[in-house]
Formats: C-alpha cells, sequence, structure tokens
C-alpha cells in the first residue's frame, strides 16, 4: 500500500450541491484522548449503490458488507492492515491437532444493541445460545440465505442435513455445533480446515438476536440488532444512513480509550462519481473510493504545483483482491455450448481496455477468475502455468463456427446485463466489448443497464444470459474466487436461486479437484489442487475476465487510522479525525 498526499486538481463540474454547516461543525469536533487519539466526530462517507439488506445472512455485495461491518461481529473478525484474524465476540479460541474441533471463548460482558425487540427496549448480554442460534439459521433453507453456501456448507458437521430438514419445515439444530457453557461454543468440522476462521469471519457468522428475528422478520433487512461499534439511529433507503457510536461496546485501545473514538456515521447515498467527487471537493465527505475513469488521470495528476494548492487529500492504494468480468448462464440455449464461450473470450482484447477505456484504473484479466496476488503464488498458486485467453480472432472466429455459427451467421441477439452506478465505468466497458464482438465475430448485443438490487435478482434466478459482475475476495483465499464454479452450489431446479455459482456451470472434474482441497491440510498441495481447478474452468469458459481492480480510496487529510487493504474491509471503530483547527499548518 502506498499513501501519497497530492493536491486537489481543480475540476469542471458544475453540479450544484450543498450542505448542512452544522454537519460540518459536528464532523470535526473531538477532544483529544490517551495515545494522541481524537474522540468524537461524525464520519461521512458515500455508497454509489444501496444496500440490498443488512440481514447478515442475506449480506451479497459490497455496500451491504461495508455497512454491516460496523453493525455487526462475529465470533473473530479481519484485522483492517494486513487482513489477519483477530478477536472479536470470541476472546480467544483454539482447535484440536488436526483442526477437526474448534472451541471458541465469548467474552463476558457483550452487550446487543438497545432497541424495540427487547422487552425494555435495553440491550442484553450475549451468550453462546445467541451464536448456537445464528449458525441453526445460517443453515436454514430461505430464498434470502446467500450465506450458507460459502459458509457452512459441506464443512460443518450437520450443516448440510440442518439445511435439507428445513426445506421439508423442519427444525433440525446443527449437531456439529454444541455449547459447552454461556461462554464457550464448540464448532466440530468434517474434515480438517486451517482457513476456518475466515469463515467465521464471514457476514453470515455475524450474531444477532432471536428477538431481532422475532420482531422484525424480513424487515430485519433494514433492523439491524447487532453488537458492533455502532448501531443504526436513521435509515432512509436509497438517501441517508446513520448510525450513532455503542455506548456498551466492550472494545478499548492499548493506551485505554474506549472504543469507537467517532460519536457517528453518516453514509449518503449520491449515485453520480462526479457528485460524489464534487462533494469530496466541497469537505462534506471524509472519504470516497474508487474514480471516475474520466477524472483519474486528473485526480491522480502530477506533483509538480503540490505546493501551490491550498487544498490537499491523501490517495491511499493498493492492489485489489476484486476481479471484474462478464458472466454466461451455462444453462441457457445460446451460451450451453462452451464453443460460443471461448469464441467470446478470444475475441476481447482485454489489455486494450485495461489501457484505454478504464486507463490503468485495472490490470487486464490474464490469469483467470483468481487475481495475482504474490502471497499465493508463494504458497503454490501455479499462476504462471496457466493457459488464459490472448487475443486472437482467427480461433475466436473458429470457436464460432464449431458452435455453428460461421461468421457469425445465424447466432441470436443476446443481452448484456449490466447494474447502474460505479461512474461510466460498467457502461464503457459493455460499449467496447459490444464493439469487439461485433467486429471479430459479428454478432450483435444489446446493453440493458438495470438498478443493482434487480441486476443480482436476475442473475440469481437465472434469467440473464449474459451479465457483467464483480467479485471481491470474501477472506485472503484462492478458494473465495473458485467457490463461485463449484456444482453442488447450483441448485437442482432451475427455478430456483442460485446464489454463489451464478454461471450455473457444472463440471466433475473441476468439482472433485475443488473438493479435495476441503481436507488437504498443506497449503502448498491445496493451492496446487485449486489452480489445477481453475485451469478446467478456464479450458470451459463459462465467464470472461475483463481485468482486476486497483482499490483507490480519497480521504480528507485530518482521517486517521484507516489504511487501505486488498479487500477493501473497514474496521471503522478504529479511525479518528483530528479537528481541523488542531491540523498543522503549512
Amino acid at each position: 500500500m502506498r499513501k501519497i498526499f497530492i493536491p486537489l486538481v481543480a475540476t469542471v463540474f458544475t453540479l450544484g450541491i450543498t450542505s448542512c454547516s452544522d454537519d460540518k461543525k459536528e464532523s470535526h469536533a473531538g477532544e483529544e484522548g490517551k495515545g494522541g487519539v481524537y474522540m468524537g466526530g461524525v464520519m461521512r462517507m458515500n455508497e454509489v449503490e444501496a444496500f440490498k439488506s443488512l440481514n447478515p445472512i442475506a449480506v451479497n455485495e459490497i455496500v451491504g458488507f461495508h455497512v454491516g461491518t460496523q453493525l455487526f461481529e462475529g465470533l473473530v473478525k479481519f484485522d483492517q492492515n494486513d487482513l489477519s484474524i483477530q478477536p472479536a465476540i470470541a476472546r480467544s479460541w483454539e482447535s484440536n491437532a488436526d483442526q477437526t474441533e474448534w472451541t471458541f471463548h465469548i467474552r463476558q460482558g457483550v452487550m446487543f444493541h438497545p432497541d424495540a425487540c427487547f422487552a425494555d427496549g435495553k440491550g442484553r448480554t450475549l451468550t453462546a445460545t445467541d451464536v448456537k442460534f445464528c449458525f441453526d439459521k445460517l443453515c436454514t433453507a430461505d430464498p434470502n440465505n446467500a450465506q450458507f453456501d460459502v459458509t457452512f456448507k459441506d464443512r460443518v458437521i450437520g450443516a448440510n442435513e440442518s439445511f435439507e430438514a428445513s426445506k421439508g419445515g423442519k427444525n433440525l439444530p446443527v449437531s456439529g455445533v454444541k455449547i459447552v457453557n454461556d461462554t464457550t461454543i464448540v464448532i466440530n468440522l468434517k474434515a480438517p480446515f486451517a482457513g476456518f476462521l475466515n469463515i467465521i469471519a464471514m457476514p453470515g457468522c455475524w450474531i444477532y438476536p432471536k428477538e431481532a428475528l422475532d420482531k422484525y422478520g424480513l424487515d430485519l433487512r433494514i433492523h439491524p440488532v447487532g453488537t458492533g461499534p455502532f448501531q443504526l439511529e436513521t435509515v432512509k433507503e436509497g438517501e441517508v444512513l446513520i448510525m450513532k457510536k455503542n455506548p456498551n461496546y466492550y472494545a478499548y485501545d492499548k493506551d485505554g480509550n474506549k472504543l469507537p473514538y467517532l460519536d457517528g456515521l453518516k453514509y449518503t447515498f449520491i449515485r453520480e462519481k462526479k457528485a460524489e467527487i464534487l462533494e469530496f471537493k466541497s469537505g462534506n465527505l471524509d472519504m470516497v473510493y474508487r474514480l471516475p475513469v474520466e477524472i483519474f488521470h486528473e485526480i491522480m495528476g502530477d506533483l509538480e504545483h503540490a505546493k501551490d494548492r491550498k487544498t490537499e487529500f491523501q490517495i491511499l492504494s493498493s492492489p485489489a483482491f476484486n476481479t471484474n468480468y462478464l458472466g454466461f448462464n451455462c444453462a441457457s440455449t445460446v451460451f450451453s455450448k462452451k464453443e460460443t464461450r471461448l469464441a467470446f473470450n478470444y475475441a476481447i482484447d482485454r489489455h486494450k481496455i485495461a489501457d484505454f477505456t478504464i486507463q490503468g484504473e485495472g490490470t487486464a484479466g490474464d490469469y483467470g477468475m483468481v487475481p495475482y496476488v504474490s502471497a499465493f503464488e508463494n504458497d503454490g498458486y501455479n499462476f504462471k502455468g496457466l493457459k488464459g485467453y490472448t487475443f486472437d480472432v482467427a480461433k475466436a472466429k473458429e470457436y464460432l463456427k464449431q458452435a455453428g455459427y460461421p461468421d457469425g451467421k445465424g447466432f441470436p441477439k443476446v443481452t448484456l446485463q449490466i447494474n447502474s452506478g460505479g461512474g461510466d465505468r460498467n457502461g464503457l466497458i459493455a460499449e467496447v466489448v459490444q464493439k469487439m464482438l461485433k467486429e471479430n465475430l459479428n454478432v450483435d448485443i444489446n446493453i440493458n443497464i438495470v438498478p443493482f438490487a434487480e441486476h443480482i435478482e436476475q442473475i440469481q434466478s437465472g434469467k440473464s444470459d449474459f451479465f457483467r459482475f464483480a467479485w471481491i475476495a470474501d477472506y485472503p483465499d484462492p478458494e473465495t474466487f473458485l467457490t463461485l464454479f463449484y456444482g453442488k452450489h447450483v441448485p437442482a431446479s432451475p427455478t430456483e436461486k442460485s446464489f454463489i455459482n451464478y454461471f450455473r456451470f457444472k463440471n466433475a472434474r473441476f468439482d472433485s479437484l475443488f473438493a479435495a482441497t476441503f481436507t488437504e491440510p498443506d497449503k502448498a498441495k491445496r493451492y496446487a489442487l485449486l489452480s489445477q481447478a481453475e485451469q478446467i474452468v478456464l479450458d470451459e469458459a463459462p465467464f470472461m475476465p475483463i481485468f482486476y481492480d486497483e482499490n483507490f480510496r480519497l480521504e480528507q487529510l485530518n482521517v486517521r487510522n484507516f489504511p487501505e487493504n486488498p479487500m477493501n474491509y473497514m474496521d471503522l471503530s478504529v479511525v479518528y479525525l483530528i479537528p481541523k483547527d488542531k491540523m498543522p499548518k503549512k
């Protein structure tokens, strides 16, 4: 990660956006605590898409993840500096020798947020019973359950059986999750899995009270009740979400300051990136992430006149565990043949897209679904041995001919569905792909732009044959990318939602290799198996890798303790703002 101080470049935006002066004052108020940190203030951020749900088992998109991370915690959580696993609701844990039994020791005095779901309106103490309740719900069939497939399925003893029983209306507790006492819970796995702590840190394993589910039901998606550092105060969907600090949060920093430092958080949902940048430039936002392509180089511009500028900000960047791709519905008529999918892949010039369309905001998708990470390669992932897709028009035409469409004759017109938001990047890429497919294969592609929530619904329901998507790692491991292709994630009925394997891709050899990694304790051997599995995916081409993202975040100069990381994981409990009148004078 590099942290750069550069001038805020003048822009040509003419959008008129006003802000509340009281909000500015509130945002930068604060008193110095021990160790030089400042206590108080409101952190103001923006998301260009509205969240879909804040129900932990339904979180499957980045906005819900960003917001939910501040409201909920699981037994463990990630460290935003290096993504290592840190204690959260569990103060400690241990596993047996073969890592099939994990014992977690719960902190005493962890409180749920005050809420109307409790009889007295106050929060109550969390116990192992709450953890057991949430893990049983995680393993229950539900139209909104997007987390079971990537967490306990095929890993925890009894999880699959509980899920299947729930389809018939039976309540079968997960046998592999056992309460020892109020502060101790044991989880038994089917096979050794050294990365299990990564799974426990995922949204599906966040803890909430039974009372909240009983009271709000489906409306739990907008009535989150957790134990996190912040609690919900106001939500107007698609407009604003405000949180205030949780006064009962258990954590303290090393100097004895009570966390969180901030008084609260304010999320707005300005959809246009240009307007968002203008708000940041005006001082109405403390942070924005992802830059519009059309002003990327302007914002990242030369430093020659830095000293002449009065307004400055910080840019943080890091390689992202994030792959942007176009997906095929392999169960559809038009993309059921791999030759068609291969033709599309070889007809695309990814380097031209990376260099000119997104102007260096990411790197060409040469490897496959797993983005290049040096740590993965050092641990045995064979990136160099993977054979991806070069730009080869002759090969693309030959594959399309083999599919039965010589020179594109008779190829049905298909629609590429993309989601709105994210600036102009999605649309620009779609238009370039559309043009390349026409020029190189003589096939016509329509483009349909829909809201993100509708986009996800259409993809999961198998109603989109050709779609744009991006996958951000749930945890730092190649497995989190390749699980997208696991055949067991595809429902038996074509009318059921496929929450993870959006491609409805099935390949017995891939499934065999991928499943073998569940029980392989040696990381080098496990990564070798995963890279072999990825080559099968590349050979079968259920998707088109386009580019690998790089995270860029803009922060005001007074923001502290807010590092960037490849997963864009944010722990705002440790972030603080230096009051403007306390900032060093230039």
